[in-house]
């Protein structure tokens, strides 16, 4: 099983705990697979919560778009992720709607969806209600008060 993590690019609490959390749960139900978007705070926080858990789960990269990023930093994304993955669907799309098409992406090709989603806009909201409407599971991580 596959699952996929969604949250604000800026996170200003630390959620690290609850995310481990979140990604047990996952991997309770069976998920062995996990996407990342590796875009922002919550997708740094969400690929060490998975590197947490060891060796017997994948850390796949899904990039929206070819960029030189990758080359640049070609060390860094060989050794944080055990695959990268630019989806064949995303080829001709224009770069202002790749990031939408590949949360999409994303979430159809995932059984269970963490969401780390504290306002109602945004992209990590919007992938939220695109896995709601998508009827995935989902698993939402809030912060303990």
């Amino acid at each position: 099983m596959i699952c996929c993590g969604f949250g604000h690019r800026d996170v200003f609490q630390n959620i690290d705990n609850e995310l481990c959390e979140a990604v047990q749960k996952a991997m309770e139900m069976g998920c062995n697979v996990f996407y990342t978007g590796a875009m922002g705070d919550f997708d740094r926080c969400f690929s060490s919560a998975v590197r947490k858990q060891g060796k017997k789960i994948k850390l796949v990269c899904i990039k929206p778009y070819m960029s030189n990023e990758l080359n640049t930093n070609k060390e860094y994304y060989n050794c944080m992720y055990d695959d990268i993955i630019i989806p064949d669907e995303l080829a001709f799309v224009h770069y202002k709607s790749a990031i939408t098409k590949r949360n999409r992406w994303m979430i159809d090709n995932s059984d269970v969806v963490i969401v780390y989603v504290i306002r109602n806009h945004g992209g990590a909201y919007d992938a939220m209600r695109y896995a709601e409407r998508q009827n995935k599971t989902i698993i939402r991580v809030e912060k303990a008060k």
